[in-house]
């Protein structure tokens, strides 16, 4: 038996709404992004994907409701659960998997129906005793009026030695910058904030060593030569310098050079860090290829990461949770967990051009650790919903979320236009992202739907009867990629002490097929992905059963391992298509020859699938969506070839130097 996905997908329209949605992929799918993870798909995409395998024909309209009703769908290998998300919407039953605890513990959180009045009731009480709890020492006075205000954010530079000299660092002395083109500015020897055209007739400069803009490349006549202080932990080599405020009667953006009773309000906040019960053993950098970066700057914990009043922050979260239901909770601890992204020693400042949307550059921006010159310290309980706050964060990941999951809504494109000519938004009637959790795949009847399940631990051994499952739709992690495992260390080893009992966080991350401990770990992928796809065949149904998944890369040893697992677990490829995945201008990849395009991989057991393949002629390796598609078409001829799995690498790098030669 055949699938409608064996023969047709509309990449046309795939590529012109994904190319839309990668830009922003949160506000289609607030739903999803409860938590920080890498390497998210497009929704629309994996939508597109599984619409293509609804029985009747009219629900395979992108538009259309459900379609979907009875069958079960696998992702082994979740991640962000775009799959999970998608394929309930509908109406399937849906089966989660992941060894990481973050994935299953967002996916538990957004896929069960919680009462969003009871969560906002929960989150006000949660929010104001941790405001009474940290709030006055994130406080100072107006200069304007010496009214008492909170501060939004606290800027600060970096000790360093220059030449022998003690200087501090800063990414630009230019705070910001106005539409008029006026300026606000540091006075690179007393520290006052100028403003304009303004000249600094330095007070006193005792004991403030000069400020230095980063790329400053001479000092006092002489090449600079620059040193970190290492001896000191990381958090204490920053030096606060502004205040960012809000006039509270004109409310005005302002820059404020901290007083005697500002700095003061620091040093209790880091007298109050001794006593916090934080084990440092429990908080060691774990080692990894991102980790790594930290070693050099003698960083050893991840505590050493944050600031005194981020740590307060922190300490009276995980006080306050404990009086919440498990699935208040749950949904606290995350958005806790992810709003240190915003929330670190780690994040820079991006404020100086007043079109920026938010201040605030993310610890994650470049997808590895960074050092920012000029670091912002972020106010968590701020009142107003400002970029990386509690109140911004409740409203914009979990608020938004659920009343998008009681109406999802899709982007029209090329069918309706609105009146000014504009893509807008639809609801889809009768859709909801949500479901029932169940403990047993046994309780996924074809007269129900909706159901899901999660399964934390390695997928090379599901807990899944053989022949269980429909349809397999995953995206498996990036080939030598480390970020997934390695970086969500930042991130569980919070949620170990915000959501102690929610999960397994004593598993093996060398289980993992993007080891983080693995110097090599391109053997540990062949082999992990080996295993898993084994399982995907042994769970999948024989008859009428499809394993789907999207995959790019421009090393050929991916590929290769791709391909010796799938020869290993008896798949052989139906189709392949190509649709636009990737943002051009996002950070991670900005000014990198990047693949902008993802292969669709639609597989089948090999017994049932008549495709014959033809060897390409070569991989075209000067455009990214024909690339996509050469090696999708290459991997078809691949599998269907006799010969030792040894060869298989020999002949993708020969198909890939074909083209350069």
């Amino acid at each position: 038996m055949t699938t409608p996905l064996d023969t047709d997908f509309d990449t046309d329209f795939a590529n012109r709404i994904a190319q839309l949605e990668a830009y922003n992929k949160h506000h289609y799918r607030p739903n999803s992004y409860l938590h920080k993870w890498w390497a998210r798909r497009c929704g629309s995409t994996f939508r597109l994907i599984l619409k293509q395998l609804a029985e009747a024909e009219a629900q395979r309209d992108y538009y259309a409701p459900g379609g979907l009703a009875g069958k079960i769908i696998l992702d082994p290998m979740m991640g962000g659960g775009t799959t999970l998300h998608e394929a309930i919407r509908l109406g399937a039953h849906v089966i989660g998997a992941d060894l990481e605890p973050i994935p299953v513990l967002q996916a538990r959180a957004t896929l069960t129906q919680v009462d969003l009045v009871a969560l906002e009731k929960a989150y006000k009480l949660f929010y104001t005793e941790l405001r009474k709890a940290i709030g006055p020492y994130f406080t100072t006075v107006c200069p304007e009026n010496g009214l008492e205000t909170a501060v939004n954010y606290t800027l600060y530079g970096v000790r360093r030695v220059c030449n022998g000299r003690s200087v501090i660092m800063v990414d630009s002395l230019v705070l910001r910058v106005e539409a008029d083109g006026s300026t606000i500015q540091l006075c690179p020897r007393c520290h006052a904030i100028l403003h304009d055209t303004a000249v600094c007739h330095c007070g006193d400069t005792a004991g403030k060593p000069p400020l230095l803009e980063k790329g400053t490349t001479t000092f006092a006549g002489e090449p600079a030569e620059f040193e970190d202080d290492n001896s000191i932990p990381y958090y204490q080599r920053y030096v606060p310098l502004v205040l960012v405020i809000r006039c509270p009667r004109q409310k005005k953006l302002l820059f404020k050079a901290p007083d005697e009773q500002d700095l003061a309000l620091l040093i209790q906040a880091d007298e109050l860090r001794q006593t916090l019960p934080f084990d440092e053993a429990a908080f060691a950098i774990e080692p990894g290829r991102k980790s790594r970066q930290l070693t050099p700057r003698s960083i050893e914990n991840y505590l050493d990461l944050f600031s005194s009043r981020q740590l307060l922050y922190l300490h009276h979260a995980i006080r306050l949770l404990g009086q919440f239901p498990a699935e208040i909770r749950l949904n606290l601890g995350l958005l806790v967990s992810t709003s240190l992204e915003f929330n670190s020693m780690l994040c820079g400042y991006k404020g100086k051009n007043k079109r920026r949307a938010g201040a605030i550059r993310h610890t994650f921006s470049h997808h590895a650790y960074s050092f920012p010159y000029t670091a912002l310290e972020n106010n968590p309980v701020y009142p107003r919903k400002a970029s990386g706050t509690l109140q911004k964060l409740f409203q914009s990941r979990i608020r938004n979320g659920r009343l998008w999951a009681k109406k999802p809504r899709e982007r029209i494109i090329g069918k309706w236009p609105s009146p000014n000519g504009h893509h807008y938004f639809v609801e889809i009637a009768g859709e909801r992202d949500a479901g029932v959790e169940v403990l047993d795949v046994a309780e996924m009847t074809p007269e129900s739907s909706q159901r899901f399940l999660l399964l934390q631990g390695s997928s090379t051994q599901l807990d899944l009867p053989d022949g269980s499952v429909d349809y397999i739709v995953t995206d498996p992690p990036y080939f030598d990629s480390v970020q997934y495992s390695d970086l969500a260390a930042f991130f569980r080893v919070w949620l170990r002490h915000l959501l102690p009992d929610a999960a397994n966080w004593a598993y093996d991350t060398q289980e993992s097929a993007v080891d983080p401990h693995q110097l090599d770990s391109e053997s540990r992928y062949a082999e992990l992905m080996s295993g898993i796809f084994a399982e995907c065949r042994r769970v999948l149904k024989a008859e009428n059963g499809r394993f789907i998944f999207t995959f790019h890369h421009w090393n050929p040893k991916g590929w290769a391992a791709l391909t010796i697992a799938l020869r290993q677990a008896g798949f052989a490829l139906v189709n392949r298509y190509v649709v636009h995945s990737e943002n051009p201008i996002s950070v991670h990849i900005s000014g990198m020859k990047a693949l902008l395009h993802d292969a669709i991989l639609v597989f089948a057991p090999a017994e049932s699938v008549a495709v014959v393949w033809e060897r390409p002629s070569h991989i075209n390796q000067s455009d990214s969506e024909q690339f996509c598609y050469d090696c999708g078409t290459f991997l078809g001829w691949m599998l269907q070839e006799a010969g030792v799995e040894t060869a298989v690498l020999d002949s993708w790098q020969d198909a890939f130097t074909q083209e350069t030669a």
